[in-house]
Parts: structure tokens; C-alpha cells; sequence
């Protein structure tokens, strides 16, 4: 089983063994977010993670962009998040995100490595930092641009961006609307490691296959408990994780590890 490929020519999937890549397609306007694009990144993650086969999602832009944001144009035009009819007659609803990549990437327990290809800005830099871990390529660079166009970081960046670099710094990027570049994004721990621009997808894929070598399991639970635990009381957090442990210690894949540790060798885990 695998996460199907049809697909339309904005959003690009190819499955590698256990392994999605997820390619942002518009690289003539670096990638920015269109209306259609929204709803199919959304609903590819999901897919993903429902698919008991993949390990590992890899998310990228193609050209030398990451993500631009979303399309200012067709924000304009009414076409992001817009309902259905026009004018006075449009009917109102309640806003609602539970369906939108921001929602989707955060409640997933299938990891996602980041690929940062080039420039990821407002909505854009918010994906990224909603990727577990980043790999990103020398020319790549965070724009925290959003007091430039009178807007927000509507995407999470202003819950995501304080946990991950503190308040601040993330006051400063924000406040002065800055663009960093990769390097200061390592320093301050925007991203993971930096390679040069040709090694970014061998080094995402690499890291992948890594995670997808591990017992999916367990690293699917440990992500879920982080995302938990940032709500949680340590007491709590600790009882879930128990709860947690003692059905894995009934698993295939715990008889496997500690099998495979005896005989020095690799664990072959099947996620059962």
C-alpha cells in the first residue's frame, strides 16, 4: 500500500519504500499556496498517515524556493478561505481550520522532515516549523515578514515559534519582520543542520530512512507525547507514557528489538 501518486501538478508525491516526499509544484511563483493546494497538501498528509506502510513524510518545494506563503493574488481575488456565492448573499459560517495543513501536520503522529530548499516565508515559514526537524540548504533563509503586509502569522508561527527559540527572539523576528538566513536559523535553532544546496534531499532522505528503519510504534508514540506533553502536567505526561509502554511491551516489534539486540544485528520491525 502506498500514498497514490495522481496527484495534481501543484503538489507532487512519490513514494520511496516507507518513505512519501511531498513537493510543493508552483516554482514559477516560489511555491506559493494556492486554494487548491491547501486542500490537497491536507489531504495528502492525512493519507499518509493513515497508510500503516509509511515511516516518514518528506516535505519540499521545487525550483529554489521553498514556500512563498500563500498567493496574495488569489487571497485578493477572495479564493483562500473564501465560502461558497458572492457579495451580501454569501452565507456565514464559522471559521474553520480542522481540515487545513497548519491542523493536519500538527495532529499527525507520522513524522515529517523538512527538506528547506530556499526561501520559506509567512505561511510558508510556518510550514516549515511545523515539520519535525529541518534540514536546510545553505541559499535557504526564514522570512518572518508578516508586519510588512499588515497581517499575522495565522499559520501557528506566533504558539510555534516562541516554544522553539524563545520570546525574545521570536519578538525580534517578528516584531522587525527579519529574514534569516541559514545560518542564523542553525544558530538559533530554526533548523537542524545545514548542507549545501545540492545535498539537501539526499540529506532529508538519509534522515528518513533512519526514522523509518526504527520501530514505527515507537516513534510515532514518542511524537505523539510530545506534542501532548506540551499541555500536560508532568504527572500526567508520565501516566500517558505508561499507559502507552504497556502495550508495547506486548508487541511483535518489542520481541523484535530486544531479539535483534541479542543476535547484533538489525531489527527488521513490521509495526505489529
Amino acid at each position: 500500500m502506498a500514498v497514490s501518486e495522481a496527484s495534481s501538478d501543484e503538489i507532487l508525491i512519490q513514494n520511496h519504500d516507507r518513505i512519501v516526499v511531498i513537493t510543493l509544484n508552483r516554482p514559477e511563483r516560489m511555491n506559493a499556496i494556492s486554494r487548491d493546494m491547501l486542500e490537497e497538501l491536507s489531504q495528502k498528509m492525512t493519507e499518509a498517515n493513515k497508510d500503516p506502510e509509511i515511516r516518514c513524510i518528506v516535505l519540499t518545494g521545487a525550483g529554489r524556493g521553498f514556500c512563498a506563503g500563500l498567493d496574495l493574488v488569489d487571497t485578493a481575488k477572495g479564493g483562500i478561505g473564501s465560502g461558497s456565492g458572492s457579495g451580501s448573499n454569501r452565507p456565514k459560517q464559522l471559521f474553520d481550520l480542522r481540515d487545513a495543513p497548519i491542523n493536519v501536520m500538527w495532529n499527525i503522529d507520522t513524522p515529517i522532515v523538512c527538506a528547506l530548499n530556499g526561501a520559506a516565508a509567512g505561511y510558508g515559514m510556518d510550514l516549515s516549523l511545523l515539520c519535525d526537524m529541518r534540514v536546510a540548504a545553505e541559499s535557504s533563509k526564514m522570512a518572518a515578514v508578516t508586519a510588512k503586509r499588515n497581517v499575522v502569522p495565522e499559520s501557528g508561527g506566533t504558539w510555534l515559534l516562541p516554544r522553539l527559540i524563545g520570546w525574545a527572539k521570536a519578538a525580534e523576528l517578528y516584531y522587525r519582520a527579519r529574514v534569516v538566513d541559514s545560518a542564523e536559523c542553525l544558530e538559533l535553532g530554526l533548523v537542524n543542520l545545514v548542507v549545501p544546496d545540492d545535498e539537501v534531499m539526499d540529506t532529508a532522505m538519509q534522515w528518513a530512512r533512519e526514522i523509518a528503519d526504527n520501530a514505527p510504534m515507537a516513534v510515532q508514540t514518542t511524537k505523539r507525547m510530545m506534542r501532548m506533553g506540551l499541555e500536560e502536567s508532568y504527572d500526567t505526561a508520565v501516566d500517558h507514557l505508561m499507559v502507552h509502554l504497556g502495550a508495547m511491551f506486548q508487541s511483535d516489534d518489542f520481541q523484535e528489538g530486544v531479539k535483534a539486540f541479542m543476535e547484533k544485528r538489525k531489527p527488521e520491525f513490521t509495526g505489529r
